[in-house]
């Protein structure tokens, strides 16, 4: 008889609906019986495996885009987003990761042509804080740090995360001794100064001062050789977008900017090195060098022209040459300026 009355299959509001109802449960009751708690974590970390499921497929069936956009409804509309962050450290590993990629699914889901993760991140911005202090936390950082990188696609999000006080930490976050929590660190940073080109040019030039004095003492005088050859990769790539423009020219007026940089052409390691000239040569083509620029590369011509002399790429590379060459012409036609 039993056979005849199966249970309905839930639809995917009813498991968020039951999820919600779990996590309010877990994060409620933290002194609970530990047998029953066990036993409410275990059926999270399975719907939390539906939910993900239902967004992703599985190996029998694709995603529905229907489905999605009801599980996407449904999530925003009960206040999931802030359970799941909130009740993330109490779940284990494997819910954890589930979760983090559900996380990471929702903000590109749209429901009638909108990205209502963005509204919904707009309304609860305290939120990337929670995320952001994850770095301090060394068993939640990878997941909230993957979290953090998902959100700030939206540019809204990533101009909150920009102007927060915890964005000074990250030159902090990005030394830690973890290595994994460091280079995931680094990989939101990163993120954070690239995707969103307009928001970032008005954050460098409000903050173009403690923001490069930092960058410099902490990354590209690091001790740490990852930590310096990571900093120097990413400040070419901020000062050679255009839209970065006002903020190059800044930087290549700065002699103790022009100092770290020729120390880095010194280094040993071929990469930071070659990483190094990219940024070099916008100090040497500028055509309004600063008379105290002009100094210091005209005092130090020979060295520089001797170093160049031996500066090859393993394989042969036409730009890299040409770029080379244009560099040693602009040093070697050098005339000292008067200090007006």
């Amino acid at each position: 008889m039993k056979g005849l009355f199966k249970s309905k299959p839930k639809t995917p509001v009813d498991i968020v609906r039951q999820t919600r109802d779990l996590l309010v449960y877990v994060d409620r009751n933290p002194d609970n019986r530990e047998s029953k708690r066990e036993e409410k974590l275990m059926e999270l970390s399975k719907v939390i495996r539906e939910l993900k499921s239902i967004l992703y497929g599985n190996s029998e069936s694709e995603p529905v885009s229907e489905a999605c956009a009801q599980l996407t409804q449904e999530f925003f509309k009960e206040n999931m987003l802030r359970l799941l962050i909130i009740c993330l450290p109490k779940l284990n590993l494997e819910a954890r990761k589930d979760a983090t990629q559900v996380v990471a699914n929702l903000q590109r889901q749209q429901v009638q042509s909108r990205l209502i993760a963005c509204d919904y991140l707009e309304a609860n911005i305290d939120l990337m804080d929670i995320l952001m202090s994850g770095y301090e936390n060394m068993d939640m950082a990878l997941h909230y740090g993957a979290m953090l990188r998902e959100c700030i696609r939206h540019q809204s999000v990533a101009r909150h995360v920009l102007e927060s006080e915890h964005m000074k930490k990250f030159f902090d976050y990005m030394q830690l001794p973890n290595f994994d929590v460091a280079a995931d660190a680094a990989a939101t940073f990163k993120e954070l100064m690239t995707r969103h080109k307009s928001t970032v040019a008005e954050f460098l030039s409000k903050n173009y001062d403690w923001f490069f004095a930092e960058y410099n003492s902490k990354l590209l005088e690091s001790i740490n050789y990852i930590t310096r050859r990571q900093a120097v990769k990413l400040l070419g790539d901020i000062l050679l977008d255009r839209s970065n423009s006002a903020v190059m020219m800044r930087y290549v007026s700065s002699k103790d900017n022009l100092r770290i940089l020729m120390n880095l052409l010194r280094e040993s390691s071929k990469s930071i090195q070659i990483e190094a000239f990219h940024v070099f040569k916008i100090f040497a083509a500028n055509q309004n060098k600063p008379p105290d620029i002009v100094s210091i590369l005209v005092a130090n011509r020979s060295k520089l022209l001797r170093l160049f002399a031996d500066f090859k790429l393993d394989k042969e590379d036409e730009q890299f040459e040409a770029d080379k060459a244009q560099v040693v012409r602009e040093i070697a036609a050098l005339e000292p300026k008067e200090h007006p």
